[in-house]
């Protein structure tokens, strides 16, 4: 175990060999991608009840698991998680603290807009298999 979630995930996929399956069955991406989104759809929905329910184990086995489950459909579709973390995480950084029209703060927190000349991330060149099964 380590702070390095993405070769968590790399290595738990190497231990129940994910890659190997995919390999030797690659017309069943598309299914395994949707049943993918449903474990996800799933799996909110859990965190979801253990929120309303006051239940704090529970919420954060399913925020935990949410996370699981997302950078392990990353890493199965064959994208640089790290490389998309950065775009994104860059591309946050460089919103400013302002007010976003269209969007109440009522608890008053600083919010994120994007400046004028904000940048997007850019994953043209990372999308791994997922191109061709959406």
């Amino acid at each position: 175990m380590s702070n390095d979630f993405v070769t968590d995930i790399k290595n738990m996929h190497h231990k129940y060999k994910v890659h190997d399956w995919i390999d030797a069955n690659p017309d069943k991406l598309e299914q395994l991608m949707r049943l993918r989104m449903r474990m996800l759809n799933e799996e909110f929905g859990e965190t979801m009840n253990a929120f309303l329910q006051s239940d704090a184990e529970e919420l954060v086995d399913g925020l935990i698991d949410l996370i699981v489950i997302a950078i392990g459909t990353l890493d199965i579709a064959g994208v640089d998680v790290s490389e998309a973390w950065n775009q994104v995480l860059t591309a946050n950084m460089a919103k400013e603290v302002g007010v976003k029209p269209g969007r109440p703060n009522t608890l008053g927190l600083p919010d994120l807009r994007k400046p004028t000349g904000w940048k997007p991330p850019a994953h043209a060149d990372n999308h791994g298999k997922l191109s061709s099964v959406i």
